[in-house]
């Protein structure tokens, strides 16, 4: 049973003209190597119906545009949506992470005037990963607010051997954006910030024993001398979605990472590489996974709730009539 499933992993995009939406579809197609037959269009309308038809009551907004200016402009956008369909949509305020004072800037601003349900980050933002030095104070202020941060890889990164980020290289920039994120000790010393990482952690979780044999050699720099049963701890404490990750031997790898308990429902929606056949396929594998118990399952379609007290709050209110979905 999926309905009333809460989907953690879903895009959006402010209006664009016909011009524009060509404009990045032939960027696409010849700097990204990303062949889609026709421009990508994301309307509200458009996913408020998928929504229904697919027994989505909520999905929880994310976009993390590469500029300040932009970024503040999407998250506008997006608390706009929330304000117009509160129990249907949630929001989870980009981040400018090249910039501390932006962040901390951003982070007041979602609290105060956007109302956002918790905040989205990339793992690589113009340069700079998640464990640079200089976003101490931004994660010691998410870490006193007990923020949950959904971490996401560009995808618009170049073109790897003819092949857009979105196939593959999206999934080894999550594994190096959490290793740092392991060596810094942000995740040993904010441990009130929840992350979830996006596709199922991406390379991370195949990755995860080589991480814990060799992690911690002689040989590896490692300032915070962090331990091998320490890594293993935090990365259990890492949630992560399952984006394009129903599959077995995706799943195979997450669970031995963390627990099914930490598995999260995302579908990627709002994305150029997600169609509703992709969106199925995921849905239809979790459904049918060996690997996963029906509470499993049952938990999975909401765990998002949990993470997101706001956006829980929301549904409950309309569920009792006093809300317009």
């Amino acid at each position: 049973m999926t309905d009333g499933l809460v989907d953690i992993h879903a895009h959006f995009f402010p209006p664009t003209t016909a011009e524009q939406r060509e404009g990045l579809w032939k960027t696409m197609r010849e700097q990204g190597c990303f062949l889609s037959p026709s421009p990508f269009h994301w309307t509200v309308e458009g996913t408020l119906d998928i929504m229904d038809r697919t027994g989505v009551s909520m999905q929880l907004l994310s976009n993390i545009p590469r500029s300040r200016e932009a970024i503040r402009s999407f998250n506008d956008y997006g608390a706009s949506l929330v304000a117009q369909y509160p129990a249907r949509f949630g929001l989870l305020a980009a981040l400018p992470t090249d910039d501390p004072d932006a962040c901390l800037a951003e982070i007041d601003r979602a609290y105060g005037e956007l109302g956002a349900d918790g905040f989205a980050v990339s793992g690589e933002y113009n340069g700079v990963w998640l464990g640079d030095g200089r976003l101490a104070p931004v994660w010691s202020e998410l870490d006193r607010r007990g923020a949950t941060v959904f971490v996401h890889p560009n995808p618009f990164a170049p073109p790897t051997l003819g092949r857009p980020s979105a196939l593959i290289d999206v999934a080894f920039e999550t594994a190096r954006a959490v290793t740092d994120l392991l060596y810094a000790g942000v995740l040993r010393k904010h441990t009130n910030v929840r992350f979830i990482l996006a596709h199922c952690g991406g390379a991370l979780p195949a990755l995860a024993g080589r991480l814990l044999t060799l992690g911690s050699e002689e040989w590896v720099p490692n300032p915070n001398h962090l331990r091998s049963d320490e890594m293993r701890l935090q990365l259990a404490g890492l949630y992560v979605d399952t984006a394009a990750s129903g599959m077995p031997n995706s799943l195979a790898a997450a669970l031995e990472m963390t627990t099914p308990d930490h598995l999260v429902y995302g579908s990627d929606w709002g994305a150029p590489c997600t169609s509703e056949t992709t969106m199925s396929a995921t849905r239809q594998h979790l459904a049918q996974s060996p690997l996963l118990t029906e509470q499993h399952r049952e938990k999975i379609w909401r765990n998002a709730l949990e993470l997101l007290p706001s956006a829980a709050r929301r549904i409950d209110t309309a569920s009792q009539g006093t809300l317009t979905l």
